[in-house]
């Protein structure tokens, strides 16, 4: 997709070289960094739309720079390029929100295509704002505002509120939040919704005993009622 920003982060200097060249003729935005902490600085302030992120890095790992982004809350696909293509490494970079990986040495041909999917895939996703009470929720950004500053969301809380703004006013069952927001690859209990929605309340609510916004539907789940303001 021509003229998307990708981060590379890659500490080997010919392939870091290789690829920017490469994908800059291809008409891309490229942010080359060489260790962990360069690619973690620029990961997290500068809003690349795809991260090219190698696992054994100086600094700072790829586990612990995709580990940083998702706590975030940030949700730009991450590519994992690493040389050992071993099971447990994979596993681990795709539990701590890595999207795919590819196995070194690689194609620029299937790297590129691999990119371009994730790119379209990202893109199709709803983007925009969306303004309850004295609250606005920026879905580009991936940012809670209220009374303009800054409310601090962990990555579940930005989910599971910009599910609740997709189905606005509908009745959620506890197992089909649980499916949207948590996955069927993770192992929780509804208990796991509750406890979330009760640190959202007391971020989002004027009166988190008695909320406005999401509002509990007794043995079924929940309801989320933004109102006419």
């Amino acid at each position: 997709m021509s003229g998307a920003r990708i981060l590379i982060v890659e500490d080997e200097p010919a392939l870091l070289r290789g690829l920017k060249d490469a994908f800059v003729a291809k008409g891309f935005d490229v942010l080359p960094a060489q260790d962990g902490e360069t690619g973690l600085a620029y990961a997290l302030s500068r809003n690349p739309h795809l991260i090219l992120l190698d696992i054994m890095l100086p600094r700072v790992n790829g586990y612990e720079i995709c580990r940083a982004v998702r706590e975030r809350g940030l949700e730009m696909p991450i590519l994992m390029l690493t040389a050992k293509g071993q099971e447990e490494d994979i596993i681990l970079g795709l539990n701590l929100g890595a999207d795919d990986y590819i196995v070194k040495p690689f194609r620029l041909g299937e790297l590129t295509a691999r990119v371009n999917a994730f790119l379209r895939r990202s893109k199709s996703k709803p983007a925009g704002s969306f303004r309850f009470g004295d609250c606005e929720l920026d879905l580009d950004a991936h940012k809670l505002y209220r009374d303009a500053a800054e409310v601090e969301l962990t990555a579940k809380e930005f989910k599971l509120l910009a599910y609740f703004v997709s189905r606005r006013d509908c009745a959620l069952a506890r197992n089909d939040v649980l499916d949207a927001v948590w996955g069927n690859s993770v192992i929780v209990t509804p208990r796991s919704i509750d406890r979330c929605v009760a640190t959202l309340r007391a971020k989002i609510e004027p009166d988190p005993r008695n909320p406005r916004y999401i509002q509990t539907i007794r043995d079924i789940g929940y309801r989320f009622e933004p109102g006419v303001e």
